[in-house]
């Protein structure tokens, strides 16, 4: 589940292939934080919607437990990143009330 650190030690490269490139040193290092800053961004991205889909499949299979604990992490994981600013805060208030409500029809349902 973690990712290798090496992606953001090595050199990185633009998008495009690096063949065009800006002329000013402060464009230059604008567009190289930047390419480190996407792909960090999309690890981050990439751990909500892991964590989403475990919640899923735990209430898929009716494991009250591994729900309760996957609800608590998803939601630990989608706070971070709203904090970090990945996600607006709008969108991790969303996600979180989606879960819940995913969460609460599957109680109702198993109580009647």
């Amino acid at each position: 589940m973690v990712q290798c650190a090496s992606e953001f030690t090595r050199p990185v490269q633009p998008r495009w292939g690096g063949e065009a490139m800006a002329n000013i040193k402060s464009a230059r290092k604008r567009v190289l934080s930047s390419e480190k800053r996407r792909l960090h961004n999309t690890i981050i991205k990439s751990r909500i919607r892991t964590a989403i889909r475990r919640f899923d499949e735990a209430l898929a299979a009716n494991e009250s437990e591994q729900v309760e604990q996957r609800l608590d992490n998803a939601f630990s994981i989608i706070d971070k990143a709203a904090a970090k600013g990945v996600i607006h805060k709008n969108k991790a208030a969303h996600q979180k009330a989606q879960l819940s409500r995913k969460l609460n029809a599957m109680t109702q349902a198993a109580a009647e």
